[in-house]
């Protein structure tokens, strides 16, 4: 890899910020106090997290005050897969997010919920009124049978009531999974019916902007496709009632004190499912332990998320965003949710409700960004604001320059990377390191990650796998229905003996900050000079007529140059003419390099996307290679379908 082009050193956009009195001082502060080591500095911190992991996570528990038994060791198996963390502890999730109000900085009339919706009234609920609904809803899943192992399903939207149900579940040590109502029948039948679940929440119809969707149909379907559902619990939701189905109102009509059952540290707390473009996705087991520590590292020591704070990260209930962003009730801060459409009435509709809501954490996606630059967007400010989190895809280094010219210098830019896999970051920032430009800054504690060439060897300065090299607290209990674990090996261990193998392509500094440039199985390799999607888009969508472009890249058997594609999604008024294709090359050309200027560049109606939001590049490739497009793209767990007809005929491959 000594070819592959390495982009400049970011420049500091804001110095690290003082420790003192934040969560990572007073965690610093703490250790120092009880025995641990006396840091000065992040990357101090960082060393220790990795060279002494069972004593870093040791201390997550015990600084954060974890509810339960902790047992006699932290890590009982050190290998992977099939590291073993807290064999002996006994706790429970649930406990943690609304079980606390004891604490003397915690009082039940402070604010945990802010909902919006474009289906109904807006809605806000207190910390004591989640926890009497959780009791409620907790009554409620006992009198349907609901009990320690079994999996409540939902098909719902970013409501309280997901929350409220997903709390109760996890008191009982029931399972969750959840598909966002966008999601077709079929889709939600491939995940949800892996799981087998005995109990659906659902709604039958919502708003998106002024659109009525009408999903009755979809739901008869889905409860056909679920032979395993006895009881189906109805939201008070949407224009159509959900028929044959319990009511709301009837489900929380008892009242009860919420209790919590304590369970194994990798006892199932979750089931997430992958984007799952074709076939079925892959049923992710998440278990109670792992998340709760990950989560308690996350928004206590990273995302410094104090109590009362408000945060506000769009997502569905389908994406692992929301099992994060909702993880922020652990440190009693106030979640303000949106359900609908992010885009609605206008761009800057995510702008104006994090404004008006006084948000200090704010998540946006790197794609919405660059769209209100390129938009000449002019967002709000507002005091309160501190952090502004990416993740999903790559952030340019140009969308850091806007956010800092229209926001101010005291602003945290911080994109982090992890994912469904392990529902957490392992690379990213903190108030306690330097921001810069178009980077991420660097490994997260207790996270020991780094580049692998294809040797398997570590790599600075270079692009390379992006791989894990001791195991997390919330890497996957398991995947569902492996008995025998070769799913889950193949997924993350099929390349490197005993290291997880993440799948993305990255390159690190010699600063520890680092670049994920895309999907490592999306690269372009054009004679020897490998770049990731995201540099290619970044140029690309620069330019004012491009709205959307995805590229593929045809690798020549023989060794060739292959064929590079470029699709193009315009705006509205635009054209693909030889003007247009001049500027795209050039820019390409001085920007990238010679060799990735495209052998094609066609116009599409719209790039495919998974309901997530991640580029179909690879399904796309496959299509071009000659696979039916039914054998390699499920239409209704993808958006935009609909277009890939465009692209076999731009490519001549019709």
């Amino acid at each position: 890899m000594s070819d592959d082009a390495v982009p400049p050193p970011g420049r500091v956009l804001r110095e690290p910020g003082s420790p003192e009195g934040t969560g990572l001082g007073s965690y610093r502060d703490w250790l120092a106090a009880n025995g641990g080591p006396d840091v000065g500095s992040y990357d101090e911190l960082l060393r220790w997290s990795l060279y002494r992991p069972e004593a870093f996570w040791a201390s997550i528990w015990d600084h954060f005050g974890v509810r339960g038994e902790r047992g006699d060791q932290v890590l009982g198996r050190t290998e992977m897969p099939g590291a073993e963390w807290f064999p002996g502890a006994r706790l429970n999730y649930a406990e943690h997010m609304v079980g606390a109000l004891d604490d003397p900085a915690s009082d039940e009339n402070d604010l945990a919920i802010i909902a919006r919706s474009q289906t109904r009234d807006p809605l806000e609920m207190t910390y004591g009124e989640l926890r009497d609904q959780v009791g409620r809803a907790r009554a409620g899943l006992i009198r349907l049978g609901v009990g320690h192992g079994d999996r409540v399903a939902a098909y719902v939207p970013h409501v309280p009531e997901a929350i409220v149900v997903f709390l109760a579940a996890a008191s009982l040590g029931a399972i969750w999974a959840a598909c966002a109502p966008e999601f077709g029948a079929r889709s939600v039948v491939d995940r949800l019916g892996q799981v087998e679940p005995t109990v659906l929440i659902a709604v039958s119809s919502y708003r998106y902007g002024e659109k009525v969707i009408d999903h009755r149909d979809e739901l008869e379907t889905i409860r056909a496709g679920l032979p395993t559902v006895q009881h189906v619990v109805a939201l008070d939701y949407g224009d159509h009632p959900v028929p044959d189905a319990l009511s709301w109102t009837d489900f929380l009509s008892e009242a009860a004190a919420p209790e919590f059952d304590r369970v194994a540290f990798d006892h199932p707390l979750y089931v997430l499912f992958s984007s799952g473009t074709t076939g079925l996705p892959k049923a992710i087991v998440h278990g109670h332990g792992g998340i709760l520590m990950e989560h308690l590292k996350l928004f206590g020591l990273l995302m410094e998320v104090r109590p009362g704070e408000r945060m506000f990260w769009f997502t569905t209930t389908a994406w692992a965003m929301w099992n994060i962003t909702i993880s922020g009730l652990l440190r009693h801060g106030t979640l303000v949710l949106l359900d609908g459409n992010p885009l609605w009435p206008d761009l800057g509709a995510q702008w104006k409700l994090a404004a008006e809501a006084g948000v200090s954490l704010l998540g946006l996606s790197p794609g919405y960004i660059m769209s209100c630059r390129k938009e000449g967007i002019t967002p709000p400010t507002w005091p309160e604001l501190r952090m502004i989190g990416t993740t999903g895809a790559p952030l340019p280094a140009e969308a850091f320059d806007w956010l800092y010219e229209k926001l101010g210098p005291e602003l945290i830019v911080n994109p982090f990377s992890g994912g469904t896999d392990v529902c957490s970051g392992f690379v990213g920032g903190s108030p306690w390191q330097p921001v810069y430009r178009g980077e991420m800054a660097g490994v997260a504690l207790g996270c020991d990650v780094t580049a692998f060439d294809e040797a398997g060897n570590p790599v600075v300065g270079q692009l390379g796998e992006l791989v894990l090299r001791a195991p997390m607290p919330s890497m996957p209990v398991s995947f569902w229905n492996d008995e025998d674990g070769s799913r889950y090996r193949d997924a993350y261990f099929d390349t490197y003996d005993g290291i997880w193998r993440h799948g993305d392509w990255v390159y690190f500094t010699e600063r520890g900050s680092c670049v994920i440039t895309g999907r490592s199985d999306a690269t372009l390799n054009r004679g020897g000079v490998r770049l990731g999607t995201a540099e290619f888009y970044t140029v690309v969508e620069e330019l004012p007529e491009v709205a959307d472009s995805l590229v593929v890249h045809l690798e020549d058997s023989e060794g060739g140059s292959g064929e590079l594609m470029l699709f193009v999604a315009l705006v509205d008024g635009a054209e693909l003419d030889d003007d247009l294709r001049t500027r795209i090359a050039g820019a390409l050309r001085r920007e990238l390099s010679p060799r990735h200027v495209p052998d094609l560049v066609a116009a599409v109606p719209a790039v495919p996307r998974t309901l997530t939001g991640k580029k179909l590049e690879k399904p796309i490739k496959q299509v071009l290679r000659g696979r039916s497009v039914d054998e390699v793209i499920s239409a209704d767990a993808v958006s935009g379908a609909d277009a890939v007809p465009a692209f076999v005929a731009a490519a001549g491959r019709s």
